[in-house]
């Protein structure tokens, strides 16, 4: 039983991991942090200034149509495309905590694809 964590173990495990990284990672108006969230059905986000304390611009999962990595993909191109509109090519990755794989690395690939350079 000592390899299953329970959830609330996991979730604290996840918040150092989070503020491990955020202690080194700042967005700026130039180059904005592009955070992502990820919950059971979706996937979220977002391009934060932390200089202006603001975010420039968000894209979610919501409404897409297929498996959750492929949502993931879809949602990075998205928000690639929003970014594309204002101005910004390049992005800080901010995978907020959680592994690099699965749904964050699709998400990210997408980004990638659609323009963004991190």
């Amino acid at each position: 039983m000592a390899s299953k964590l329970k959830l609330k173990d996991r979730e604290l495990r996840r918040e150092r991991r989070k503020h491990k990284i955020r202690k080194t990672v700042q967005g700026t108006s130039a180059r904005p942090r592009l955070v992502v969230f990820r919950s059971n059905t979706g996937v979220y986000a977002q391009l934060v200034d932390d200089a202006q304390g603001f975010t420039l611009a968000a894209a979610s999962s919501k409404g897409l149509i297929g498996k959750k990595s492929e949502r993931a993909k879809q949602t990075g191109a998205a928000l690639a495309g929003i970014a594309t509109e204002k101005g910004i090519k390049s992005v800080v990755f901010d995978r907020n905590g959680y592994l690099y794989h699965g749904r964050v690395k699709a998400l990210a690939e997408g980004a990638r694809e659609g323009g963004l350079a991190f």
